[in-house]
This record gives C-alpha cells, sequence and structure tokens, in this order.
C-alpha cells in the first residue's frame, strides 16, 4: 500500500542556483526553521563559485505560501535564483526505493581530463543502466598552461544501480582507458572501501624504476643476459622461481659493496614521496612484497617508515656473492601468502587490503586484495587487473582511495 502525504502537509523541492557566499545557507534555513519546516533531503555543488543548492522539506500546506515568498525576496537580496517543485508521495517512495540500490564509485584519473573521455566513460554507464548521483573533482586547480609538467586530473562519479553485464563493462572501461589514455577505478561502494587498512607494494618497478637484479647485473658484467631474463619472467612468459635462479646464478663474484651504492642511487618512482607521506599519516599499514632482494628493501624501509618487508636474500661469502640465495624465493604465489598473513596480524579484513604492482608475478596478490591495482603494468598484468594506472605517478593510487588534494597537507 502506498504511504500517503498527509493531509494540509506538501513536499516541496526547492533549488537555489547563483554565486556562492557566505551565509546563503544559513539564511535559507532560518526561513524554513521559522516555519516549522523537516529537511528530507539536502545536497549542494559548488563549481567554481557558482552554487546549487537542492532542499526537499516538508512543511504544512498552509505555511507553504509564506515560505516560497520570503525565500523569493531572500533570493532577490543575495543576487541568486531560487525555484520550487512540487514533490507527489509517489515520487517521494519512488526516490526512497532508489536508495537501497547497489552504489559503485567510478575514478577517472590522467593528466588531464577531457570532455571526451568523460563522454565516453559516461555512455558505458549509462548503457548499463546506472545512474550519477553526485560528481566531485579529487584533484586540485588544473593549471591553464596544459604542457606544464607532472599534472594530474582526477574526477569520482558516485553511482548507483546494478551493470546489466558486469564484466562486460569491465572490459568495455579498460579499452576506453587504453584507446583514450586515461586510468579508471570502478569499486563498490561499502564500508570497505572508505576503511582500507593496508597497503602492499612490489618494489622494483613500482616503488622505484628499475630492476635491482639488472642493476647488480650491470656491475656484474651480464646485464643484458640477466635483463632478458628478467623481461621474460615480467610478462608471465617464463616461470619466477626458475628465471630467479637462473639470474641470481649470474651474479656470482660480485663484491657486496656494490648494493651500497645502488641503493643509495635508486630511482625512486614519482609521487612515491607524496604517496608514503600521506598512508603514513593517516594510518595505514605499508608492506613490500617483492621479488627483489631484502638489503634494498630494508633501505626504502628506513627512508619511508614502512612497517613489513619480505623479500629475497643474496647469500654473501667473503665479501662477495655466491650466486645463491638464502630461503624459499618471494614469488606470486609467496606474495599472496604474505598478504593475507599481514592482514590476519594487523586484525585487517582481507577486504580492506590494496596491493598493487606491476609484473606477472604480481597477479595473484592483486587477485586477492580488497583493492588491486596495476601500476604501469606489463600486457599481462594490465590485462587481468580490475584497476590500472598508466598515466600518472604512484601517487594516484590517493585518488582511488578517495583523498582529495584538499585533505593532503604536505610539509614544506
Amino acid at each position: 500500500m502506498q504511504e500517503q502525504v498527509p493531509l494540509n502537509t506538501e513536499l516541496i523541492l526547492i533549488r537555489i542556483t547563483g554565486e556562492d557566499r557566505p551565509g546563503l545557507t544559513a539564511s535559507v534555513m532560518e526561513i524554513l526553521a521559522k516555519y516549522d519546516a523537516t529537511i528530507m533531503d539536502i545536497g549542494q555543488a559548488d563549481i567554481h563559485s557558482t552554487l546549487s543548492l537542492g532542499i526537499l522539506c516538508k512543511t504544512e500546506e498552509q505555511h507553504s505560501g509564506f515560505i516560497m515568498k520570503e525565500l523569493l525576496f531572500k533570493a532577490s537580496s543575495l543576487g541568486v535564483s531560487v525555484r520550487f517543485y512540487p514533490i507527489s508521495a509517489k515520487e517521494y517512495e519512488d526516490w526512497v526505493g532508489m536508495q537501497g540500490k547497489n552504489r559503485y564509485i567510478l575514478t577517472l584519473l590522467g593528466r588531464k581530463l577531457s570532455a571526451g573521455q568523460i563522454a565516453a566513460a559516461t555512455r558505458i554507464l549509462a548503457d548499463q543502466g546506472m545512474n550519477i548521483d553526485a560528481i566531485k573533482r579529487l584533484t586540485g586547480r588544473i593549471p591553464l598552461n596544459e604542457t606544464e609538467a607532472k599534472t594530474k586530473a582526477c574526477i569520482e562519479f558516485s553511482v548507483r544501480g546494478t551493470p546489466r553485464d558486469r564484466e562486460q563493462m569491465q572490459a568495455q572501461l579498460m579499452k576506453m582507458a587504453s584507446d583514450l589514455e586515461m586510468d579508471f577505478s570502478f569499486q563498490q561502494d561499502n564500508m570497505y572501501r572508505r576503511m582500507r587498512r593496508l597497503i602492499c607494494f612490489d618494489m622494483d618497478s613500482t616503488l622505484i624504476e628499475t630492476e635491482v637484479i639488472d642493476e647488480l647485473a650491470m656491475r656484474a658484467g651480464v646485464g643484458d643476459k640477466v635483463k632478458a631474463i628478467t623481461e621474460r619472467a615480467m610478462r608471465g612468459e617464463i616461470d619466477f622461481t626458475e628465471s630467479f635462479r637462473e639470474r641470481v646464478a649470474l651474479l656470482k663474484g660480485l663484491d657486496v659493496s656494490v648494493m651500497q651504492d645502488i641503493a643509495e642511487h635508486l630511482p625512486i618512482t614519482e609521487g612515491v614521496d607524496r604517496l608514503m607521506y600521506v598512508l603514513k599519516k593517516y594510518g595505514y599499514k605499508i608492506a613490500i612484497l617483492s621479488g627483489g632482494f631484502t638489503y634494498f628493501g630494508e633501505y626504502l624501509q628506513k627512508k619511508y617508515g614502512i612497517d613489513y618487508v619480505y623479500a629475497n636474500e643474496l647469500e654473501v661469502e667473503d665479501g662477495k656473492l655466491t650466486g645463491r640465495y638464502v630461503g624459499d624465493v618471494v614469488d606470486g604465489k609467496r606474495k599472496a601468502e604474505l598478504l593475507r598473513l599481514i592482514a590476519q596480524v594487523e586484525k585487517v579484513d582481507i577486504a580492506q587490503t590494496i596491493a598493487v604492482g606491476d609484473g606477472a608475478n604480481d597477479l595473484p596478490m592483486l587477485g586477492v586484495a580488497g583493492l588491486g591495482i596495476a601500476f604501469h603494468a606489463k600486457p599481462k598484468v594490465a590485462a587481468n587487473a580490475r584497476q590500472s594506472i598508466n598515466t600518472i605517478g604512484l601517487d594516484g593510487v590517493l585518488y582511488f582511495l578517495g583523498f582529495k588534494d584538499s585533505y593532503i597537507d604536505l610539509p614544506k
């Protein structure tokens, strides 16, 4: 049975637009309060100092005329426009019924975002029968000079509904991102999305812009041989553990002193400093789960205050590498196991975890984590990850977590 609006009661939607200014909302609410109106819904957007304020209120029929009259006078004095729309009980019920539908967050990210890119993304949403409830910009003001280096643009869409075909939609978004040179994340908007607590990073080609084993190999004079094996392993063409054994064997006889020099000159990936500062400030637990080497992971651990490091230990005798390693190899399977283990130790639900990596050996942990992000990834990884970042630095992860630039108070 449909609920009826009580007799002598009206539902009115009030829409106010114009130049934003302090006190505008207070002035409107004071008029509504004077007539004891009940606020059923309220929402506001402010774009370039232009306000759009919507208020759905319930009031006694005898008061509605006075409310509208006073609001019109107030709008005139404030230099804004006001419109009134009566809402029926059925319209209100339909709106309430929509509140129970699934909610998602679509995040678009790039050096800049064009109308064409946004049109492509929102068309995919529309074709899947999904409705956009809210849109907000997460990045700071976009510079007029588009050639300025390392700019970032991010827009977040709050979306309601259920995709007609989630896998088809994912494929369409991935193709769009590749064709239009942008990044995206499509996540269910639930409590876990807003309460991420543990983030696990691959190290080589993720936190740093190199593969450390390649750096060691160059010092040992076997750079080309090792690099070729590394590339095949990261593409998933050969077994990671076997490739690791082959590469480490080629390092035999290298003086261990070169490790310190390499560590001190590691090329840190764009955005890592900002990302680590924000994650630590907001209480995230951070782990490095790497198929690389413990020595370099521990160097980054000291630099950024990282909580956990799991990587591979090179065997050393008489100050030289033996061409062997100690213990089990941290491969893809082990990374996923370690992510689960750390989550258990930290008493974090697996849905609250994040994993970021670039290589085929990162796919298991990307699949296990609540949010798996492929970063400047190899084709096989990008094709299998639900979220990816290819256009900007590693601090792009912050936008997938919902951070706005205005939240981030970086040290001077």
